[in-house]
């Protein structure tokens, strides 16, 4: 596709989700009782259904079909911008989360701590607007983003006006992440026009960051700006504690931030890997991340509570992640024998596990190559072995590994891919497909793990060759 027709298909197509946006978005007045069929049944719903699709489709195509041609770094920031304009005065899209921020923020502004107990308690005056399954469940994210939202709903007063404002930040994060991106893909030998449009062209970024209004933009923001600083300056302490901090914000908004805090320190070196110059360079940065999230927790007056927050994603089932799809396709396989066996504790467990173990093996595997790439990894073996995966969690991976790695187009399909997930108004496709979905993603599942173990063998044997070679 011509760069000047891609440009302005990806246009038709955020309008059409716009549109589509005041026809059946994620409104407050929307039915939490939703699914496909009613949507279908409901006032205008072919022709909502219809934008809806047509509208992703032509987006996704177009940032597909650029993706290793994108002409300047200007070019793709004009050609974002222009995509993300219809989807700025729209209702929200695809989720319906903003409004429990909302409710959050108004619980906090009441003195309450949305950690010990949930929005229902207060009540929140807009409780209607949120899902029965989260009203008694406690908040998952950081404390710097819980004090926001109160201060939002405090000087507000006002669903929609809170509303506008938590777009704002939104944007104010997919602004953050243009500025810095350029800088830490240059810094890691990727060209920052090819980055940008990976990392902001998709549409994860319209639907759900923009649109749906993710507190995931701010977060992802702060992240990339913490590690941009770092990489651009080994071995000084101002900046390496400046970029600490960044990265300690992030996590203030959603603790995930964290996962790519080791990493950092390891960016942090000037030469080479020694736990001297870790300890001396890598500590700045270590420090500052901790002293912020610590910092921002004594601020809001709040104690560690998002941990119980994070446990309440069990409560979702869905085939979009891998260790709940696992546990689904066993469930399946051993009914026809008559057992009812609900393997998602386990296949999940084992996920956090597998999780555990590999986050170390990464660090100790950056200590010597690109640290800022296994960051990348870092984040998307989170997402891929966490018990839930909604579509904007790829953004964290996606946009890392758009600027640290020189080809990314394995992620840019998977964004593809989860932007067709969800329903404009916030319906998850996964809960309706499950007896398909699982087992699909468990064969997935099954092909990825095979390939990665004859990988690591093949690279296993030039080594073993070569030290035997010295041997004799």
């Amino acid at each position: 596709m011509p760069l000047h027709l891609a440009r302005w298909t990806g246009l038709a197509g955020s309008t059409m989700l716009a549109v589509a946006a005041f026809l059946g978005g994620a409104l407050p007045s929307g039915s939490h009782l939703a699914n496909p069929v009613r949507i279908w049944q409901g006032p205008n719903g072919p022709l909502l259904i219809a934008l809806w699709v047509v509208g992703l489709a032509l987006s996704a195509g177009a940032w597909w079909s650029v993706r290793d041609r994108v002409p300047s770094a200007r070019w793709a920031l004009v050609t974002v911008g222009l995509w993300l304009v219809p989807l700025l005065v729209a209702p929200p899209l695809g989720s319906r989360d903003v409004y429990a921020y909302a409710c959050q923020g108004a619980t906090y502004a009441a003195g309450f701590s949305p950690y010990e107990q949930g929005v229902s308690a207060l009540p929140c005056p807009w409780l209607d607007t949120i899902s029965p399954i989260w009203r008694d469940t406690p908040a998952p994210y950081g404390p710097l983003f819980v004090l926001v939202s109160g201060a939002i709903v405090a000087a507000t007063d006002s669903l929609v006006a809170s509303i506008v404002v938590f777009r704002l930040l939104a944007v104010a994060g997919v602004g953050l992440t243009a500025a810095v991106l350029p800088v830490l893909a240059r810094r890691c030998g990727v060209a920052p026009g090819r980055a940008l449009w990976l990392a902001l062209g998709s549409p994860l970024v319209g639907v759900h960051l923009v649109s749906g209004a993710h507190n995931d933009a701010l977060m992802v923001g702060l992240l990339v700006a913490g590690l941009a600083v770092v990489a651009s300056r080994p071995g000084r302490p101002g900046p390496l504690l400046a970029g600490g901090v960044l990265l300690g914000l992030a996590a203030g908004i959603k603790v995930t931030a964290l996962v790519v805090v080791p990493f950092a320190a390891l960016a942090a070196l000037a030469g080479g890997y020694s736990v001297r110059a870790l300890i001396r360079d890598g500590g700045w940065v270590v420090g500052g991340a901790v002293a912020t999230v610590v910092g921002a927790t004594l601020a809001a007056g709040l104690d560690f509570g998002w941990i119980g927050g994070l446990e309440q994603g069990g409560l979702v089932i869905g085939w979009t992640s891998p260790p709940t799809a696992v546990g689904q396709t066993f469930g399946y396989l051993v009914l026809p024998f008559g057992w009812h066996i609900d393997a998602l504790p386990v296949t999940r467990g084992i996920g956090l596990a597998v999780l555990l173990l590999l986050l170390p093996w990464l660090l100790w595997r950056a200590r010597t190559r690109d640290a800022l790439w296994h960051a990348g990894l870092a984040l998307t073996a989170t997402v891929a072995l966490a018990p839930l995966f909604h579509p904007w969690y790829w953004t964290w991976p996606l946009v890392v590994l758009a600027a640290t790695a020189r080809r990314a187009d394995w992620a840019a399909l998977v964004a593809l891919v989860a932007s067709f997930l969800v329903l404009p108004d916030g319906t998850g496709l996964p809960r309706y497909t499950k007896t398909v979905g699982a087992p699909l993603m468990t064969l997935l599942v099954i092909v990825v793990t095979v390939r990665l173990v004859r990988s690591a063998r093949a690279a296993r044997r030039p080594a073993a060759a070569e030290s035997g070679g010295v041997r004799r």
